[in-house]
């Protein structure tokens, strides 16, 4: 059994890992840290988890004492350091943060790009510590398992890009795709746990509201992994908010060189992802359940990928569903350590989602 801490786990994204890792038979949770929180119980942030842990946040970096008047301990040495803090803070701390722990999983963009200057394009920032981009392998274990084994720091992804990666992949990895054209929907928890005019209930409820019909950021992630031309990707992305709180649908309509009928697609699909535990292929002709949804993915691991075909147009619309905290964000930094510590892969993800909701 390892110990884990969690840094930043008053989040969506960080209360997600704990209701995780609290049921994870090879890991001790031992710290969860919080500089707004300090000194309360983990379910005063986290109400679901009322009965599962006597937990406190501490704040990282001192022995202070938080708003409740208790004293918080600084973060003490561990296994794994899960990291689910805001874009931007850990790359200013890697250094005293690596020397808290063996391993380290980031689930902020930080050190998700291989290249410096990629920081400064789409982050707007130059990168503290551009020598530790090389040290972190993409947390992504359908497209980089081997390298994830043993590995010592491992990146997140960003939820739009996880679930048009693991669309897109097949196919751009064959060299089929000529261009596409991507629209992702995503739910009010993208935005994260600090609320804002934009998620205020009365302006974000039932919408669906265009909010990065270009220059998205996770659109540098899929350039990166499909090994586009960083100058004419060919690869076009939107992002609209909806009015759900979890979840992320991508539609992607993928032009492609020569044509490609439905059989031959879920040919190559089920030779990439037929034995991958958390990648289900959504192929039915009937009923309301014909194509991926994120609904039904909630609370889960699983990235749902269907597809259709457009005869005689040479175009594929390819349509892909995650539960973003999840497949997007901890479900799949789970994934990745048990990938990282040769555990089976499926440990504490067997969750299949609930329906209805």
């Amino acid at each position: 059994m390892i110990r884990a801490a969690i840094v930043g786990a008053s989040g969506y994204t960080g209360g997600e890992l704990l209701r995780l890792l609290l049921a994870h038979p090879q890991v001790e949770v031992t710290q969860i840290t919080s500089e707004t929180y300090a000194g309360q119980y983990a379910y005063f942030v986290h109400p679901n988890l009322r009965g599962h842990t006597e937990l406190r946040f501490t704040r990282l970096a001192d022995g202070s004492t938080g708003p409740s008047g208790r004293d918080c301990e600084a973060l003490a040495p561990c296994d794994l350091l899960f990291l689910a803090l805001p874009h931007g803070h850990a790359m200013e701390r890697i250094e005293d943060l690596a020397a808290l722990a063996e391993r380290i999983v980031d689930l902020s963009a930080d050190f998700r790009l291989r290249e410096a200057a990629d920081y400064a394009r789409w982050y707007g920032r130059e990168h503290p510590a551009p020598e530790w981009l090389t040290r972190f392998v993409y947390g992504l274990p359908e497209l980089y398992r081997d390298q994830l084994v043993g590995a010592r720091y491992a990146s997140g992804t960003g939820c739009n890009a996880a679930v048009t990666l693991l669309a897109l992949w097949p196919l751009y990895r064959r060299g089929l795709v000529r261009e596409a054209v991507v629209e992702v929907k995503v739910g009010s928890s993208e935005g994260g746990h600090r609320p804002s005019p934009a998620s205020h209930h009365p302006e974000r409820a039932g919408v669906v509201r265009s909010y990065a019909p270009t220059g998205h950021r996770h659109l540098a992630e899929l350039i990166q992994e499909l090994n586009l031309d960083p100058q004419q990707p060919g690869l076009h992305f939107s992002v609209t908010s909806v009015g759900i709180v979890r979840g992320a649908l991508a539609t992607c309509h993928c032009l492609l060189h020569e044509e490609l009928d439905e059989r031959e697609a879920w040919r190559i699909y089920r030779e990439d992802y037929g034995a991958e535990p958390f990648v289900r292929l959504v192929r039915a002709k009937r009923g309301i359940h014909r194509y991926p949804e994120p609904k039904i993915l909630s609370g889960a691991n699983y990235c749902d990928i269907g597809f259709v075909a457009d005869p005689g147009q040479r175009r594929l619309v390819v349509i892909a569903a995650i539960d973003n905290l999840m497949k997007g964000a901890a479900g799949n930094a789970v994934q990745t350590m048990n990938v990282m510590y040769g555990w089976p892969e499926t440990l504490g993800l067997e969750f299949p989602g609930l329906h209805p909701i």
